[in-house]
């Protein structure tokens, strides 16, 4: 049995990996996909991580699980399917996890760091052609779309970086936006505003996505006319935010409206031996810095909890 699992190879897993293997604890991250890193693989460029301005997302996530294995920190390519809250002989509380390759994974603490995913337009035509020219990563699938019209949907940080990352590349970038003033930072828009090549559509919404083996063109609606405007372009990029990837621990603790594991800076849920870092966790700000941060701040207080295990 392990002192603490780690699900999910992000920012805030790796980070806590780090932690784990310094406090000489017996750890296991557990990742899906083949590749570590999370999110921040899809980030073009990261210049708000102190001491790393520029760095390519990729790279980041790569130096992360350097560090994390040069730490010693095992990495287990396994889809997790099931966890149970289990209890032994002796009344002690402990996780149980099985995994798609039918291996069985025991812990006495459990940190859940498996983050966000894209949250989907919903619209007609964007399930039908997703990877034919519908994307949710411009970073990703940007280069296929050189020279030519794209459009962007959202008004974050997410979408205006897309936009002007797109802008570079495209010939012209449409940014799709419902309300009449952008979220994203104020430095970001000042860099969009500047760009000629883009075009913000106000107050507008995408109705549908229209092609037949790929994307042909993209249905707007003004929100205020009600009018519909049919845009020629090859691509569509959407950037509508995130939700949280919180499927395996339903009914295990304590959520928030939106499904965000509810838990302070300490990282605890309202689980004995469960804890949540990154993006999953309830909190104002997710950015890399604060994903990492989580991290430690988990193993703090796995480190408290196990200090007491005995007595519990």
């Amino acid at each position: 049995m392990y002192d603490l699992l780690i699900l999910g190879a992000g920012p805030a897993g790796l980070s806590a990996g780090v932690y784990a293997k310094r406090a000489n604890l017996s750890c296991l991250v557990i990742e899906k996909n083949f590749v570590s890193g999370g999110q921040v693989l899809l980030t073009d460029q990261v210049d708000n991580y102190l001491g790393l301005m520029g760095m390519n997302g990729f790279s980041l996530g790569e130096a992360f699980e350097d560090h994390a294995k040069r730490m010693g920190v095992f990495i287990q390519n396994d889809e997790i399917l099931r966890i149970d809250a289990c209890q032994n002989e002796e009344g002690k509380r402990f996780y149980e996890l099985t995994g798609s390759t039918t291996t069985t994974y025991q812990t006495k603490t459990l940190l859940i760091a498996t983050g966000a995913k894209h949250r989907l337009l919903g619209v007609l035509g964007e399930e039908k052609l997703s990877g034919a020219g519908v994307s949710y990563c411009a970073t990703c699938d940007g280069a296929f779309f050189k020279g030519k019209d794209v459009v962007v949907v959202g008004g974050g940080d997410v979408a205006v970086e897309d936009a002007i990352y797109l802008a570079k590349l495209c010939r012209h970038v449409y940014l799709v936006h419902r309300r009449d003033t952008l979220r994203a930072a104020q430095c970001l828009q000042e860099t969009l505003l500047q760009l000629p090549n883009v075009e913000i559509l106000w107050n507008c919404t995408v109705e549908e996505i229209l092609g037949e083996t790929s994307v042909e063109s993209v249905i707007v609606k003004s929100n205020q006319t009600l009018a519909s405007l049919a845009l020629e372009v090859s691509g569509i990029f959407i950037a509508v935010g995130i939700l949280p990837v919180n499927d395996l621990v339903s009914g295990l603790c304590d959520v928030d409206e939106q499904g965000y594991l509810i838990a302070g800076e300490d990282c605890q849920t309202t689980a004995s031996g469960l804890f949540v870092a990154g993006d999953l966790r309830t909190k104002p700000l997710r950015q890399i810095v604060t994903a990492v941060s989580d991290g430690a701040n988990a193993v703090y207080s796995v480190g408290q909890y196990l200090s007491n295990y005995e007595k519990l």
